[in-house]
């Protein structure tokens, strides 16, 4: 819907402002249906434009945004929404998630307590969030299902057992599975589900803005219990967080939780655990689905965690004692997996690098050959201003003036699915090097861009494998 969205968002940003607009650029898409747009005015303010075709989807988004909002959560504003229903425009919240926080912390070995301040205020905050149902909130546009129930757990439990469990062969007795499916979820059905679920509560759909938490993506909220969305951030796998961290924000939790609510700790941890456990599943099928139905292999690289969360709630009889075979298949899951060693010689190894057409196309040292190189030289350049001479592709105002133009998102787009392609290819295939290169006049702006922001992308979607990232301008070294 690119061609015709823009200029709904546009006019529509017009309308609401007062203001035109300079550019509104397709933001690159994530694993929803959904799409987003930044829209950019002259005084370097910005909006987020989306499309969405799901009105009922839509409705529920528009219904607890307002609702949220009203009760001071930090979530979107929402500024307009188009009489098709299937347009709207929100406030930016910029690009940095909780998720890519903490990656960055890690791979800079920075003090981990600054992340966990954020995670604390997600724990705080969560309680708000599933109390709303019973302050008013308009349950009733929840959407696709009214609550987590006996069968949205059905769904989540077959999708483990088709798109797990049968794609790595795990023997099991379908009978004997199925009949401890009904009695996990008899267990799972004694707590109370009268309170707002969030659904996918995890990293990602955590925005780190103005030095606070904001909360995106939760138009799939229904009824449901509140030790699901806790076990979602907790359990969390790529997040990767250690026993003691999520003990020590499931307290943080459970001690806010109990301005609203006198709470049994230890019966509720008991809870937690089993809904931890379906969590996984659910991740689990989603992993497999994509990864060995799909053939998207980089959803693999998420099955390490999960398998070591896996095993972890194993040890902590997170199982109620009846499901034995439930068990003995986890137990096979963890015991038959074989996690990759770090030091494994078949890893493969991007090199992301940046040059000057006026230097030469940088030779390939790996012994390979092949591999990309991209020319930037047909995109806006900044080098030809004056204000940017200094600068280089790594500072905001040269990052700010290439996002400006939407050939910059679609060159991007362009240029990831080639790179993706290949990097998949070679997974497969276990090769071990390619290179990619971006070129441009001076080696500087455009070229330093898209080599920045390719290695983030490859490191984000492919935690398995080696980026090294490397400019050949000794501008950037310095600056």
């Amino acid at each position: 819907m690119t061609e015709t969205s823009i200029p709904v968002l546009t006019c529509m940003a017009k309308e609401n402002t007062g203001r035109q607009p300079v550019a509104c650029v397709p933001l690159p898409q994530s694993g929803s249906h959904r799409r987003y747009y930044r829209l950019f005015f002259d005084d370097n303010s910005t909006l987020i434009g989306a499309y969405n075709d799901d009105v009922a989807e839509n409705r529920a988004f528009f219904e607890y945004t307002r609702f949220f909002a009203a009760n001071e959560l930090n979530v979107p504003a929402l500024i307009a929404v188009h009489e098709d229903q299937k347009h709207y425009l929100l406030n930016d919240l910029g690009t940095k998630t909780l998720y890519d926080k903490l990656c960055e912390i890690r791979k800079n070995n920075g003090d981990f307590q600054d992340v966990m301040a954020d995670y604390r205020k997600v724990a705080a905050a969560l309680p708000k969030f599933q109390m709303t149902s019973k302050q008013g909130l308009d349950m009733s546009v929840a959407y696709p299902r009214a609550a987590f129930d006996r069968q949205s757990m059905q769904w989540d439990l077959n999708y483990f057992k088709y798109y797990y469990l049968k794609m790595v062969n795990v023997p099991f007795n379908e009978q004997l599975l199925e009949d401890d499916y009904q009695a996990f979820m008899d267990y799972l059905l004694t707590v109370d589900d009268d309170y707002f679920l969030y659904r996918d509560f995890q990293s990602r759909n955590i925005m780190v803005f103005q030095d606070d938490v904001w909360f995106i993506d939760y138009q799939g909220g229904r009824k449901g219990a509140l030790q699901y969305d806790i076990a979602s951030l907790l359990y969390d796998a790529k997040a990767d967080l250690s026993p003691e961290i999520r003990k020590e924000l499931l307290e943080c939790y459970l001690d806010n939780l109990s301005n609203y609510l006198t709470i049994d700790r230890t019966q509720f941890t008991s809870y937690f655990h089993a809904f931890s456990l379906i969590r996984i599943m659910q991740a689990m099928g989603a992993y497999g689905y994509r990864g060995y139905f799909e053939r998207k292999t980089h959803f693999l690289q998420s099955v390490p965690y999960a398998i070591r969360n896996l095993r972890y709630l194993l040890n902590q009889n997170a199982l109620p004692a009846n499901l034995p075979e439930l068990r003995r298949v986890l137990q096979t899951v963890v015991d038959s997996y074989a996690e990759p060693t770090p030091d494994n010689q078949d890893t493969l190894t991007v090199a992301v690098q940046s040059f000057s057409y006026k230097k030469g196309v940088p030779e390939d040292n790996s012994g390979n050959g092949g591999g990309f190189v991209f020319d930037c030289r047909a995109l806006p350049n900044p080098g030809r201003e004056k204000q940017y001479a200094t600068f280089t592709g790594k500072d905001d105002c040269v990052i700010e003036y290439l996002q400006k133009h939407k050939e910059t998102a679609t060159f991007e787009r362009h240029v990831c699915a080639i790179v993706d392609m290949s990097v998949d290819n070679y997974l497969e295939r276990k090769f071990t090097h390619l290179t990619v290169s971006f070129g441009c006049t001076g080696g500087q702006h455009r070229s330093v861009y898209f080599a920045e922001q390719t290695a983030k992308h490859l490191r984000d979607k492919y935690p398995q494998i080696i980026v090294k990232l490397q400019h050949s301008n000794s501008l950037i070294h310095h600056h």
